[in-house]
């Protein structure tokens, strides 16, 4: 059950209200650490402390496991707690210090030594921060997303909400990347040619003190929109059925485990710069009189992608009010799939200018426009499974919903990053070896049979991926005529509990904890969206209800 807050008219920018840009820019703040983590972390246990890629990849998926029970524990003990200020909030408080300080202790260099007994405290130094950072990353990431169920009182300021918090995000899992060339060029390159531990190192720094400011900014002047004073934790048993009973958030599980080569890409970003640009790149055009090359150049793989699944992600609102959910992710996927295999045979199969550097851009720029909604659409979805589960059920569980969600992304990842970097030691890269060969004589290394297979793994993989996780798509249910229904529904279950709330308890709550945005559900009840009545919005979701049995 839940108790709404008082209305208070919010103030917009740019169309969100204060709040929902607090959430919007604390899904960012979590977001600087898991970009740099992501995308450099393996580079820097290869190249820096100088360990097996094999044996990371191996690592990063144990740890990833390890953070995927810790989504149930901690979604369990979220829906289960009832703190004063919020359900969400106060995990935000207690995740932000952790996260910031295993971020940086991830990126700090120790010289093991070559022994017996420093390598295997190496590794054990590896697998313990690795799974400590992942326990902390899901700590800050379910309440963070979790809090998208609070902020908005209607569809399209949910979409609009997650569509800031989705570009915000882009952003600054692009970020460290971008920070790490311009402090390279201020710290210099190491004896090896490439980034050193300390450029490393400052960019963790400042990575995380800028992910903690945001989400200390989100506790501090966030407030939930309405108190949920239910218990509705669930046993591991119970949280298992669920994924089993509800269809819905199943769905959304599967589109993250058929598409989990969909980021395989933001893993391999080094890599695949050090194997696609093999020979480096004169950087006189800006001025810089060296060649650069290796993690040196990093950020420019994907920056042609970043731009046009910027452009996407812009409008993701606006595409998935016209096109729905369902129908906008399949579209995105078979376009994804489409090019990917076009751009894939180009590659293999063509003459050299279709293998250059400027190639790859464009192949990636095109290929960028089907990024767009990956991030966005899920946060969608299973904010409307929320309510979903509450209209044909009477639970509100938003922790255990998004906790699936957030397994589900973790698993997803722990699959593209981990088996990323298997296939990419398995077709014979190291990045010990490729620092260690001279710059004249790195094709004999990095062959063009190399080439074809990173090529495959970093440009082929995604599409048959995209393509996969759309197919189970055609099974979600929850369209624009559910929604209506079912909000009209949920908004007049609100009215009448919230009518029969004691004048004592309503002046106890008295708005004191409004506002994650406008007032949501009863608080903007005398009237249902088309004017119809209770009674008529109860028939319409027995019909829906009805219909989706006999499907």
């Amino acid at each position: 059950m839940t108790n709404l807050m008082e209305q208070k008219p919010q103030k917009r920018f740019i169309g969100l209200t204060g709040n929902m840009w607090l959430y919007a820019l604390g899904l960012m703040g979590i977001n600087f650490a898991i970009g740099l983590v992501n995308s450099f972390q393996a580079e820097f246990f290869n190249k820096i402390l100088e360990a097996n890629l094999v044996a990371i990849a191996v690592i990063i998926l144990v740890a990833k496991f390890v953070s995927i029970v810790a989504d149930f524990v901690i979604g369990n003990l979220i829906d289960r707690a009832n703190f004063k200020s919020g359900k969400m909030r106060p995990w935000i408080l207690m995740s932000a210090f952790p996260l910031a300080v295993l971020t940086t202790l991830s990126f700090a260099f120790i010289p093991f030594g070559s022994s017996t007994g420093g390598t295997v405290g190496k590794y054990i130094y590896i697998t313990v921060v690795m799974i400590l950072w992942n326990v902390s990353m899901t700590m800050a990431d379910i309440p963070v997303q979790g809090s998208l169920s609070f902020v908005a009182n209607n569809a399209n300021d949910t979409n609009n909400a997650a569509g800031m918090a989705n570009t915000l995000r882009s952003i600054s899992l692009a970020s460290p990347g971008v920070f790490i060339m311009i402090m390279g060029l201020l710290v210099g390159p190491d004896e090896k040619g490439g980034v050193s531990w300390l450029t490393y190192l400052i960019t963790a720094i400042v990575m995380s003190l800028l992910g903690l400011a945001f989400q200390l900014w989100m506790y501090f002047k966030g407030k939930e929109q309405y108190k949920s004073t239910a218990s509705s934790g669930m046993s591991f048993k119970e949280m298992f059925m669920e994924l089993k009973s509800n269809k819905m958030i199943l769905i959304v599980f599967l589109t993250y485990m058929l598409g989990f080569g969909r980021n395989i890409g933001m893993g391999l970003a080094v890599q695949a710069t050090c194997i696609f640009v093999r020979e480096g790149v004169n950087m006189s055009f800006i001025g810089i009189n060296e060649i650069w090359y290796g993690d040196q150049l990093s950020f420019i793989i994907g920056i042609t992608s970043a731009i046009s699944s910027m452009v996407t992600i812009l409008l993701n609102p606006v595409i998935n009010k016209k096109l729905g959910e369902k129908r906008y992710f399949i579209t995105a996927g078979m376009y994804g799939f489409g090019v990917s295999l076009l751009f894939f045979l180009m590659y293999v199969l063509g003459p050299a200018p279709l293998r250059s550097l400027w190639a790859i851009l464009v192949y990636q720029f095109f290929l960028g426009f089907a990024y767009g909604p990956n991030g966005y659409l899920p946060m969608v979805m299973t904010a409307d499974i929320v309510d979903y589960q509450e209209w044909k059920t009477g639970k509100r569980t938003e922790g255990t919903q998004f906790a699936i969600m957030s397994m589900s992304n973790k698993l997803s990842n722990a699959l593209s990053v981990s088996l990323g970097l298997l296939f990419i030691g398995a077709i014979g890269y190291s990045s010990d070896t490729y620092f260690s060969t001279p710059i004249e004589q790195i094709s004999t290394y990095v062959t063009n049979d190399m080439q074809n297979r990173a090529w495959a793994i970093y440009f082929l993989i995604p599409g048959l991926c995209m393509l996969a996780s759309s197919i189970v798509m055609f099974f979600y249910k929850i369209d624009a005529k559910t929604k209506k229904i079912m909000r009209e529904e949920l908004a007049a279950r609100h009215a009448a509990e919230n009518g029969e709330q004691s004048d004592d308890e309503n002046s106890d709550d008295n708005g004191s904890d409004s506002v994650f945005g406008e007032p949501t559900g009863a608080a903007v009840l005398g009237e249902n969206l088309d004017g119809t009545d209770a009674i008529s919005a109860q028939e319409g979701a027995e019909e829906i209800n009805q219909n989706s049995d006999e499907e």
